[in-house]
């Protein structure tokens, strides 16, 4: 099938002779089996709520088909799938190699609790491809890459990346948030783990909290599987549901979104007030050979670097937007639009750029008035003086 045939046929309900459209909710802690033999076979695919319902089995399901993996298991948030991800594949005395642009909490996350395992992270260049052997230890287990960088933007060469972390007997996990798993297969690609964030795209309305972690093979598979298991991870019935909604319409959204991104990274490149626009669609963008080769498109979320303001001109900015929202996550129908500060969160590479950043979350609202509101805020922002940011 076709993508977007996936988004709409995967995990539909089809072994009864009437059925809705949609799976239904279906909350439960315990399932009764009313035989011995049912209650063995049905160990094997559902046996307690923790461990999900058929109203999770049929979002793992269209998860599945969407990344091309061979399983995919449900967690509460994109940070835990992450989390868990990594988890299955380190011990004491083992090394991750994570790139230096990735979430800061998964960043957070390996240099705060892993640490205190014992397990050692290395940050390093996103840009890195083969040039990576460099880092590898006979002790390293996972190389996390996140393509596109949060922040930054930039695109990482996975096929590069897999290959060193094969050859050192690694995993490759790589977090596909930015492309929702339309536009990029990085199971295809090489990765043995891709995660997540359904928050975003997937559920697609702000309204929920969830995480996907699909396996390249079974073997993987199982070794998250247990990690997810012996951690007490937990997703409801609701935000399954909620999610595989949400991803009937992926196809059509992420168009929209990349075509509003498109259009609105192009008119503020020719903003007097903007530096540089930092989106992989561009060529000016770092990475973008490795996005035109790898990707299939783009999404809402990009960023740009404005010349340096005083800070009172920035909050008059901000405080003048009215359809961009300031608020944290994205990929949701809104617009978005935050200032981040990318140099607070690396060690294998520095940001010097010396204007703010802003990361914009393109949404689905007619792009005209996208741009108006920018325009406003800009207007507004010269009335402002003070001392340059």
């Amino acid at each position: 099938m076709k993508e977007k045939t996936k988004l709409v046929a995967s995990g539909r309900p089809r072994k009864r002779p009437f059925h809705p459209v949609n799976p239904a909710v279906e909350r439960a802690s315990t399932y009764l089996f009313p035989t011995y033999d049912d209650y063995i076979e049905g160990g094997r695919k559902i046996i307690y709520g923790r461990l999900g319902g058929p109203t999770h089995r049929a979002l793992e399901e269209a998860v599945t088909a969407l990344e091309g993996g061979v399983e995919t298991r449900l967690a509460p948030s994109g940070l835990q799938a992450v989390n868990a991800a990594i988890l299955a594949f380190v011990k004491a005395g083992d090394r991750v190699l994570m790139a230096d642009t990735v979430y800061d909490p998964s960043r957070k996350f390996c240099e705060n609790f892993l640490a205190r395992f014992g397990v050692e992270t290395t940050f390093y260049n996103p840009l890195a491809g083969e040039s990576l052997a460099d880092l590898m230890t006979p002790n390293t287990k996972v190389v996390f890459a996140e393509s596109p960088g949060s922040l930054t933007f930039e695109v990482q060469d996975i096929p590069a990346l897999a290959a060193v972390a094969h050859a050192g007997g690694a995993k490759l996990i790589v977090d596909n948030t930015w492309s929702a798993g339309v536009y990029l297969k990085p199971v295809s690609l090489g990765a043995d783990v891709v995660v997540q964030a359904g928050t975003k795209y997937l559920g697609g309305h702000s309204d929920c909290l969830i995480g996907a972690i699909t396996s390249a093979d079974e073997d993987t598979a199982q070794s998250i599987y247990y990690a997810l298991l012996q951690i007490g991870s937990n997703v409801s019935a609701d935000d399954a549901w909620l999610t595989l909604r949400g991803m009937r319409t992926l196809g059509a959204r992420m168009q929209a979104h990349e075509k509003n991104a498109l259009a609105l990274a192009k008119w503020l490149g020719k903003r007097a007030e903007v530096e540089t626009v930092l989106h992989p669609a561009l060529k000016s963008s770092p990475g973008h050979a490795h996005w035109k080769r790898d990707f299939s498109g783009s999404s809402g979320l990009f960023g740009i670097v404005l010349k340096p303001v005083p800070t009172a001109q920035l909050k008059a900015f901000f405080n003048s937007l009215r359809l961009f929202g300031m608020g944290f996550s994205w990929g949701g129908f809104e617009s978005l639009c935050i200032h981040v500060r990318p140099e607070k969160y690396r060690t294998a590479t520095q940001w010097t750029a010396p204007g703010p950043v802003l990361r914009i979350h393109a949404g689905l609202e007619d792009i005209d008035d996208l741009i108006a509101d920018l325009e406003r805020a800009f207007a507004v922002m010269k009335t402002q003086k003070g001392n340059a940011t």
